[in-house]
């Protein structure tokens, strides 16, 4: 014999007038449900920010370099400056340039001066407060391709100069070199910088004399090559440095070390190497 679920039955039991109420319960918390799956975007509200962003045209020489305004809704955007840049361009204007490309502060392509900070647009985030205009310029004192782009020909010429890699003509039997984790450890904290060059175009004496001075983001990298027990051509190198100008011209106002997206120590690694040749 057929007997009913206790659910049905107990359902059967319920009086009419209280059957209506649970079936609009239900209602009701379904609408709930779905009002609950609704994306962020239908349910923030819109936080308009403007931003000035510095433009400049090769093609048009006579214009003069530029603040264009851009206005972008936070709430349909991503956190960060490189995500409101790659909007405005997407969305605004197409002719927007800048350089980019891992989005994970890995690559330095993005590097520019955002709110008067030498940074990462990919690192930087952006400022909640809408009142306040975000503005966004190239790295300082450098001849500028177009809008946020940088020429960084002279920059990578400098850290060809310095030979960034080992120099030992005495290979081991073994097939490799060996270091100690004592020797291992002085290279932390220059071999992790990425070339994005916000330290050198945050530094003063890059600025007047970046034809001869290094800069820290090189002068760095050449010490990370005479701090390495591996290298043969400790000496040399340091020779290249004996002028009034390739090293000597920092001053040591740490511009450089407060600026790196990074968190390094240019001016740590100029000071060290500044010692060593002073000692040895």
């Amino acid at each position: 014999m057929f007997k009913p679920s206790t659910a049905s039955s107990a359902l059967r039991a319920i009086p009419s007038s209280s059957r209506a109420s649970v079936s609009i319960g239900a209602r009701s918390f379904h609408a709930s449900s779905r009002a609950s799956l609704a994306t962020p975007s239908e349910t923030k509200p819109a936080q308009t920010k403007e931003f000035k962003i510095y433009r400049w045209n090769p093609d048009t020489p006579s214009e003069k370099p530029k603040l264009q305004s851009y206005k972008v809704d936070l709430s349909q955007c991503g956190p960060m400056m490189l995500d409101a840049l790659i909007k405005i361009k997407n969305e605004l204007d197409p002719t927007l340039t800048f350089r980019r490309s891992c989005r994970e502060g890995i690559c330095g392509s993005c590097a520019m001066n955002i709110d008067g900070v030498n940074t990462l647009a990919c690192l930087c985030r952006i400022d909640k407060d809408v009142n306040k205009p975000s503005k966004v310029y190239p790295l300082p004192h450098m001849y500028i391709v177009k809008d946020l782009v940088p020429d960084l020909t002279l920059f990578y010429k400098q850290y060809k100069s310095i030979e960034p890699f080992l120099k030992n003509d005495n290979p081991p039997a073994q097939g490799e070199f060996l270091q100690t984790q004592e020797d291992r450890k002085k290279l932390d904290g220059m071999y992790e910088c990425i070339l994005c060059a916000c330290c050198s175009t945050s530094c003063p004496s890059y600025w007047w004399n970046q034809d001869q001075y290094l800069g820290p983001a090189v002068l760095m990298q050449a010490y990370r090559w005479m701090a390495d027990s591996r290298d043969s051509y400790g000496a040399e190198r340091k020779e290249k440095m004996q002028n009034t100008m390739s090293l000597y011209r920092c001053h040591t106002i740490f511009n450089c070390s407060r600026t790196c997206p990074k968190g390094l120590n240019p001016a740590l690694a100029i000071a060290k190497m500044k010692l060593e040749m002073a000692t040895e």
